[in-house]
């Protein structure tokens, strides 16, 4: 004789999977439609469309202007000429720029997990077999991939770092987004979140506190002019003038200028802040 009990009636085995089913399907829905947490999860940008376009300051020049027909007076202070090239430099006259008095260079690597400089070997090592003291570079897209595994990419596609005395740490370019949203449609903490994940990852592969590329006027927009990064990276600043002008929060004083996108063989000229026994203590670490 069968008892009756108070409480849920029994169900069918297959009545409970059909509404399991049912269940899944629906959350499902919920997690692909926009702005839910899956979404967020799981969407980037595509991969970049033009990374032979983008390089140190391509950005800087569209938004920031040129200064056209200024340029910075000779330093009494001590001070390196130094250059920094990507693929759209092609193959680098070094010992040219060598005899002018360039005794450094930054070559551009990568950019995001898709992308390396076709130019890269001729570049890095041309300059390195000229007698300069040369580096890697990464243009950051935070919007595609993590900032972990962004500087992997970087340290296993050129990005490396060696005590030799004539291998700069390297660098991680964060300026205005080509594809789209000016700060990669990431919030200020996003962002700094985002580099501090790219910069422990590579210190982790490398043993060294890489460089940092960025403007002012772009890191108080997209950063909320953090403070974050002043006291271990070192600051590359581009600003196309007459003077350095004012710096990011969090540094006291600039590591290498950025004076000019229009200088003689390659464009793109830089001064260290320091006498050639610095430069080499930034490379030796």
């Amino acid at each position: 004789m069968s008892v009756l009990r108070s409480g849920f009636p029994h169900r069918p085995a297959h009545s409970l999977t059909t509404l399991a089913g049912v269940l899944l399907a629906v959350l499902s829905l919920l997690l692909g439609l926009p702005g839910t947490a899956g979404a967020t999860a799981t969407r980037r940008a595509p991969e970049p469309r033009h990374p032979g376009q983008d390089w140190a300051g391509s950005q800087i020049a569209r938004h920031e202007g040129t200064a056209a027909g200024t340029a910075p007076p000779a330093s009494s202070l001590a001070s390196v000429e130094g250059v920094d090239v990507s693929s759209h430099n092609g193959s680098v006259a070094w010992s040219t720029l060598w005899n002018s008095g360039v005794r450094f260079a930054y070559v551009k690597a990568t950019e995001s997990t898709s992308y390396t400089n076709p130019s890269f070997a001729q570049q890095y090592n041309g300059s390195y077999n000229t007698g300069m003291i040369r580096g890697a570079y990464h243009f950051a897209t935070p919007d595609t991939s993590s900032g972990a595994a962004q500087a992997t990419y970087f340290v296993n596609h050129g990005g490396g770092w060696s005590r030799d005395g004539k291998t700069l740490p390297g660098a991680l370019d964060m300026e205005y987004n080509p594809y789209g949203s000016t700060c990669y449609g990431l919030s200020a903490a996003g962002l700094v979140n985002w580099m501090k994940d790219w910069f422990a990852t590579y210190k982790a592969r490398t043993g060294r506190d890489a460089v940092i590329y960025t403007s002012t006027s772009w890191w108080k927009q997209c950063t909320g002019n953090s403070a974050a990064f002043g006291a271990v990276n070192p600051l590359w600043i581009p600003r196309y003038g007459s003077s350095v002008g004012e710096l990011p929060a969090g540094w006291g004083f600039h590591t290498i200028w950025q004076y000019t996108s229009s200088g003689a063989t390659v464009g793109d000229h830089n001064r260290f802040n320091g006498a050639l026994d610095r430069l080499k203590a930034l490379a030796n670490g």
